[in-house]
């Protein structure tokens, strides 16, 4: 049943997700386009200085399951986020550069929604089998509704067409992926 949760409902939606961001899976960003260069705003450079940190964060929750996780499904999930985030940081990072924009502009991580603190990371970095798939969900599905937050920011004021297409694509994604993990905390 959990499998069939994973397949049906998230895998889908992050191929959908993947093929709106333009990154397809690649090792790189995707290149930024006289357009999308040309038209961005102070919107578009907020969202991606903040959603790289908290994706960040994400891929670092998701690297923890290889080890710590008890479900196959929870190890899954996690591997698809990592690889869907990274993706996306690189994305992100490849527009602040071709904008003139730093990575980082000092916004603090722990003040976005969805972040964990040092110490609910150290904590989930402490257990593992069922409590810590219990854990992981459970923070991943706070993460993700931040990082939709964010997303609705970005889709809302956003100037960048790329930008506002990946945020959507990381709403529906997300989304997507809050619905699998919820179905699998229920089934635990």
């Amino acid at each position: 049943m959990m499998k069939r949760v994973v397949g049906t409902i998230l895998l889908p939606a992050l191929a959908i997700g993947l093929g709106a961001c333009g990154g397809g899976g690649s090792a790189g960003p995707a290149p930024a386009s006289a357009a999308s260069s040309a038209a961005h705003n102070a919107q578009d450079v907020m969202f991606a200085q903040m959603m790289i940190p908290h994706h960040r964060q994400a891929v670092e929750m998701a690297g923890l399951a290889a080890t710590r996780a008890g479900l196959p499904e929870v190890k899954e999930l996690a591997v698809q986020i990592e690889k869907a985030q990274g993706s996306e940081i690189r994305t992100m990072a490849g527009w602040l550069r071709s904008w003139g924009e730093p990575e980082s502009a000092g916004h603090m991580g722990h003040g976005m929604d969805g972040m964990m603190s040092d110490g609910q990371m150290a904590e989930l970095k402490g257990l593992s089998g069922a409590a810590f798939d219990r854990a992981f969900l459970e923070m991943m599905i706070e993460h993700h509704e931040g990082a939709v937050t964010m997303a609705r920011e970005e889709q809302a004021g956003g100037g960048s067409p790329d930008a506002k297409a990946m945020a959507g694509a990381i709403v529906r994604t997300q989304r997507a992926e809050i619905a699998a993990m919820r179905e699998l905390l229920d089934g635990m």
